[in-house]
């Protein structure tokens, strides 16, 4: 193709600007194609994260036309306006430079969500077994997928507003372990996640679950914690 794309990068750090480049235009180019040829022929100073291009790792989520996307999965011929692009580091986060942003708080949430699992069994004893069938086990499944890219936690508003908001990847993780039958620090998750920058903090307007690149439900996730943490409340066991 001989058509050129007038991409809008952003440069530099949170006080930085957009910068002009011309890429050739291709067939089936993704936005993280167009990023790294502005890298390897335009502006090798250009800083970006990226791993393995297949939608695994999450690490290639950018702000694309005033949107959070995975950039190795979004083909340039669905987001283009016409022949113009703009890249931006993704919202939420503190940007170290360019379009790479420091990821740090994101997943200090999920610790403060008490996101890690916690067992009680031994490498002596038998593997717990959890029955695939179990209404526990669909709803971990539902969430359990989650990557970590920042999509969500991109598209939140209410980390917007308020920082301090655990944001739905932590709270859906958090949701996945309050499911897990095998877990032993069920009511000490439930504390973390129920004050108020947790759960309840949640306005439900949807944007984490409509735009997750792994089509999960982040916005379902954090009602179930709602209603896990508003039980606790009532039996007196917060």
């Amino acid at each position: 193709m001989d058509a050129l794309l007038k991409v809008r990068v952003w440069r530099g750090a949170r006080d930085g600007a957009f910068s002009l480049y011309d890429v050739p235009r291709q067939e089936s180019q993704t936005v993280l194609d167009v990023v790294t040829h502005i890298q390897r022929h335009l502006e090798p100073t250009l800083s970006y994260r990226y791993a393995c291009r297949v939608g695994m790792c999450g690490s290639c989520a950018m702000t694309v036309n005033g949107r959070p996307r995975w950039t190795c999965r979004t083909h340039v011929a669905k987001v283009a306006d016409g022949d113009t692009l703009e890249i931006a580091p993704l919202a939420n986060l503190p940007v170290i430079k360019d379009l790479a942003t420091d990821m740090s708080e994101f997943f200090d949430k999920w610790a403060r969500a008490r996101g890690q699992f916690q067992g009680s069994a031994t490498r002596h004893e038998p593997f717990a077994t959890v029955s695939p069938e179990s209404a526990e086990r669909q709803a971990a499944n539902a969430g359990i997928e989650c990557i970590g890219c920042g999509v969500c936690y991109a598209s939140c508003d209410v980390v917007e507003w308020r920082p301090e908001f655990l944001g739905p990847a932590a709270l859906n993780r958090a949701w996945t372990l309050a499911n897990d039958v095998r877990d032993v620090a069920q009511r000490e998750r439930l504390r973390a996640v129920a004050g108020d920058v947790g759960c309840h903090a949640c306005h439900t307007q949807g944007s984490c679950t409509e735009r997750c690149p792994k089509q999960l439900q982040p916005t379902v996730s954090i009602a179930g914690l709602k209603r896990l943490a508003g039980r606790a409340a009532i039996r007196g066991k917060l």
